[in-house]
């Protein structure tokens, strides 16, 4: 129920919209800027990867390193990284996951780009 009954006020709205849009660029920005690692093999390989996923680092232990078995190797890179994304995404929802609710669950908002 508004009070008064009245419509509801839009320029209150639209400030309330430019918040939003302003705290979700805040945390993408943030996210660009984070690092989060993944590893495979015990910690053989470790990479790093920013919260918004883009691959930063990949480090292999020398123990890893097998010129006669190279697939495992590619393997423990792979897993590294998938490691490393999955952390990324858990970074992405706790940072953009409230914001996403405020705006109805991600349905988006009329004019606005999410």
């Amino acid at each position: 129920m508004i009070p008064g009954g009245g419509q509801p006020n839009m320029q209150q709205l639209l400030q309330q919209a430019q918040k939003m849009q302003q705290d979700l660029a805040a945390a993408q920005e943030e996210l660009a800027r984070a690092e989060v690692q993944g590893q495979a093999g015990g910690g053989l390989v470790q990479a790093t990867v920013t919260g918004s996923g883009e691959l930063r680092a990949l480090v292999i232990d020398p123990k890893a390193v097998d010129p006669e078995d190279t697939e495992t190797l590619a393997d423990l890179v792979v897993a590294a990284v998938q490691a490393a994304n999955e952390n990324a995404q858990a970074l992405q929802q706790e940072k953009l996951g409230p914001l996403a609710q405020g705006l109805g669950g991600g349905s988006g908002i009329p004019g606005l780009p999410f």
